[in-house]
């Protein structure tokens, strides 16, 4: 400790969240040899190469791995001890990030950005797609302040709140031969499926590091009960990861799409999809933010997490 130099953390810090010199020396305000030097220094005194270059970026190694949120955690502490004790949306410029799914930031977002331009006219926002394979680390390594979705295991160095419960309904095309109609399950059965997948398990699952979401925004068991008491099978014909390319793939097509119920009226009220019930009993799932609990305390965290359930309980009275 006593050969350490902080700043060395922070560029630490800084690469391992950008995976680029270049973007890394751009948020700590310094030259790409400035950063490749504190690596090399890092490195030496750590004994370990810390990042690897590959096409996609600096990957970090192992040992890298390990030390990312306790790095993370101890800079937090530090700015909070040092920095000001108060947070003041009117005036403050801080940059958020949230990862969200492109449902999520349909229906939840519009309403907390146009609360942001009013409450936070200086901050700004950045939204990821929560489906990248690496939502757990980015959260562990601060640069996801909170992550919008439907998971169902969350680690205990994570935090949750419940924003509101979501339920399936069916589209179709606003041509199609059905539209309009309470659609049943033997006239679904002979509609090929278009359903929303982000990747993970046969079961709908991805865990990373102990954090466990939700790839598919349906509940596929209920599906195929529900088929399999007709003595029939779901042709799913197309499988893709994008909630807003349904419309434009269900137009003048025959198929018929499993999505939340929030997005299903969002298709419905601009016209592009014509949304009816489910022809079976399908459970509701929890949509949550999760977040890392060093913010827990961090009063424009706190602000951020409260403007979302804000924005979130609108989307729930809609449901009501």
């Amino acid at each position: 400790m006593k050969n350490l130099d902080l700043n060395l953390l922070r560029v630490f810090d800084a690469v391992i969240r950008e995976k680029n010199v270049l973007r890394a020396g751009e948020a700590i305000s310094l030259s790409p040899s400035a950063v490749s030097h504190a690596l090399s220094r890092l490195r030496s005194l750590l004994k370990d190469e810390l990042f690897v270059r590959t096409a996609g970026g600096m990957e970090p190694t192992v040992r890298a791995l390990e030390m990312a949120p306790l790095v993370r955690d101890a800079l937090v502490t530090l700015e909070r001890a040092l920095g000001p004790h108060q947070f003041d949306p009117g005036v403050t410029d801080r940059q958020f990030c949230i990862a969200a799914t492109d449902y999520m930031t349909a229906v939840v977002l519009p309403h907390f950005l146009r609360t942001l331009s009013i409450d936070a006219p200086h901050a700004s926002v950045t939204v990821l797609p929560a489906s990248r394979i690496d939502l757990s680390m980015q959260i562990d390594v601060g640069r996801v302040d909170i992550a919008l979705g439907s998971f169902s295991s969350i680690p205990h160095r994570l935090r949750e709140q419940v924003l509101f419960e979501e339920r399936d309904m069916l589209v179709v095309a606003p041509n199609h031969s059905l539209a309009g109609t309470d659609i049943g399950l033997e006239a679904l059965s002979r509609l090929p499926l278009l359903t929303v997948s982000t990747g993970g398990s046969e079961e709908g699952l991805l865990s990373e590091r102990g954090l466990t979401r939700r790839t598919e925004m349906f509940d596929r068991t209920a599906l195929k009960s529900a088929f399999n008491s007709i003595g029939k099978s779901p042709d799913f014909k197309i499988v893709q990861p994008h909630f807003l390319a349904i419309p434009s793939l269900l137009n003048d097509t025959e198929m018929a799409a499993i999505v939340p119920a929030a997005l299903a009226r969002v298709f419905q009220q601009s016209g592009t999809a014509r949304a009816s019930e489910l022809p079976w009993h399908s459970p509701p799932r929890a949509m949550q933010m999760v977040w890392h609990e060093r913010h827990a305390h961090d009063p424009g965290h706190e602000w951020l997490r409260n403007k979302l359930a804000d924005s979130a309980q609108h989307v729930a009275d809609r449901q009501a």
